[in-house]
């Protein structure tokens, strides 16, 4: 039997950025069987990395009453200070247990995620027993970037042994570049051989750990990406409050300055340098930035027309790299050139961008079963499984033709606070109170009742208070059905056929919770 995969949709990849990014891909190996002998000696890399057995149960977003079955997955993992280990999050993500293993050695330890961090691919774990950390120092990290061609050592558990792995290869690359959308950050490219089973363990130039390797470009040979100590260090920084905050971000639409003519039409001066504003991020007069604003300077370091900035002397990296070092209080400020003068903004910054088809992010998805129907918040995990079958030409010729807002919206933020899609997430239960109706399997619920549905405790509250003889629920489609119910007949048939079915629970709790606010009627 070949290794075993967590599905893609709960690796925290934005489904956007995996259609952008071009096959960045995050994995873990089948569990491999422990050895019996002993310790590595103390103080070695080798004692300080170690192996992450985790069983996980993924959500169900088809049946979001139903978790997936139990899975078991390895990946490696490094002891850090503050005796904690650190590894990638896709490692123990919707893990229910984790357990780690040092080098040579024959017991297995159990922890806890204390932290986790999809976004950045950064997890942090505590143990059961810290005894474990009094023969198994923290590894210590490097205080600088690698130098490009620094010889760097990869270790880690991958897929092919039970043993400790350490590859040898090169440092190629260094840039800021999308992890998961929306975050962005440092990233450092090897060419050490990096397999399934190496995600969590560490990067080493000489005796000190450069970063964390966390994936692997498939189609390509021997090109592996590690999430740098900065980064690291910037999220130890962020839970040392114990809450993880994020990384903030600016999400201004920008153009570069290169054009000749672009210049001229702007009035530029040739020593004015920069990105172009195209689409500020929010609008109205509290706005900072202008369409057609030149941002020439973050803090107090140049922009040049790519957008890029130099660090130290061969390095250049996105501009954007020092929002995470400048931003105080929520703001970067910069200076912009706008009608041929300078100005200094403070631009606010946030590690959220809201979207109307949101990720589950390590949460499950929320529902509610009301008769033979099943309604659930719209998430990219529910879009990105159709994505990513063998039907997706099929499914997304049908979405555009019916106008499907799963589709038609899919990169959209809220049009007004609190909006979010509800889909009907499954096919009916079977039931006679389906009678004739197709299936609306993937269809956006438009109104209730001829209430327009602003979000799932939205539609379940109408339903709540709904005082009518039938029900009519309409999709958001081109083509299909007004499907009506009698009411007291479907608030009968529910317990029955959450009973048949074996669903324990008629919702989940955000949504009870409103269900319940009043007796159903």
């Amino acid at each position: 039997m070949g290794p075993k995969f967590p599905p893609a949709g709960f690796r925290a990849a934005r489904l956007l950025l995996c259609l952008f990014a071009a096959g960045c891909n995050l994995v873990a190996a089948e569990p491999l069987a422990s050895t019996t002998a002993t310790n590595a000696p103390a103080g070695s890399i080798e004692n300080s990395v170690v192996k992450i057995f985790a069983t996980v149960r993924y959500p169900d977003p088809y049946k979001p009453w139903a978790k997936e079955s139990p899975e078991d997955f390895t990946g490696s993992g490094v002891v850090i200070e503050g005796r904690r280990i650190l590894t990638n999050a896709h490692v123990v993500d919707y893990a229910s247990e984790v357990q780690i293993q040092a080098n040579l050695a024959g017991d297995k330890v159990s922890a806890t995620v204390e932290f986790i961090a999809p976004g950045i691919d950064l997890a942090v774990l505590k143990l059961d027993d810290e005894k474990f950390f009094d023969t198994h120092p923290p590894l210590v990290r490097a205080k600088t970037l690698p130098a490009i061609k620094d010889a760097v050592m990869a270790y880690g558990y991958p897929e092919g042994g039970n043993n400790l792995s350490i590859t040898k290869g090169i440092v190629s690359r260094v840039e800021f570049a999308p992890y998961s959308f929306p975050v962005f950050g440092l990233r450092i490219q090897v060419d050490a051989a990096i397999n399934p089973g190496n995600s969590g363990g560490p990067a080493v130039v000489g005796d000190k750990m450069i970063g964390l390797t966390f994936s692997r470009l498939n189609g390509a040979e021997n090109i592996g990406y590690i999430i740098p100590s900065e980064e690291i260090d910037l999220f130890l920084q962020d839970i040392a409050d114990g809450h993880y905050d994020g990384k903030p971000m600016m999400y201004d639409d920008l153009q570069t300055l290169e054009n000749p003519a672009l210049r001229s039409y702007l009035k530029l001066d040739p020593a004015v340098h920069g990105m172009v504003v195209h689409k500020p991020y929010q609008f109205g007069a509290a706005c900072p930035l202008k369409e057609w604003d030149v941002i020439s300077k973050i803090g107090e370091t140049p922009v040049d027309d790519q957008g890029m900035i130099g660090i130290g002397d061969d390095l250049r990296v996105r501009f954007q790299f020092l929002i995470q070092h400048v931003a105080t209080n929520g703001t970067v400020p910069l200076t912009i050139v706008r009608a041929g003068k300078d100005l200094r903004v403070n631009l606010p910054v946030s590690p959220i961008y809201p979207l109307l088809i949101p990720g589950l992010h390590g949460s499950y998805p929320s529902y509610f079963i009301y008769g033979p129907l099943v309604f659930s918040a719209a998430t990219e995990d529910y879009l990105g499984g159709y994505l990513r079958s063998k039907y997706a030409a099929t499914i997304l010729t049908r979405f555009s033709a019916s106008g499907n807002p799963l589709l038609t919206r899919m990169s959209d933020q809220p049009a007004f606070p609190g909006e979010g899609l509800v889909v009907i997430s499954s096919p009916f239960f079977p039931h006679k109170l389906a009678q004739g109706y197709g299936s609306p399997r993937s269809e956006v619920v438009r109104s209730v009742n001829g209430v327009l549905v602003k979000n799932l405790n939205h539609l379940v509250a109408i339903l709540r208070d709904s005082k009518d003889e039938f029900i009519t629920v309409a999709c958001d489609t081109r083509y299909g059905e007004t499907m009506v119910f009698p009411r007291a007949q479907m608030l009968a048939a529910t317990d029955e056929i959450l009973t048949d079915n074996g669903v324990r629970s008629q919702g989940s709790p955000d949504t009870l919770a409103i269900w319940n606010a009043k007796p159903a009627r």
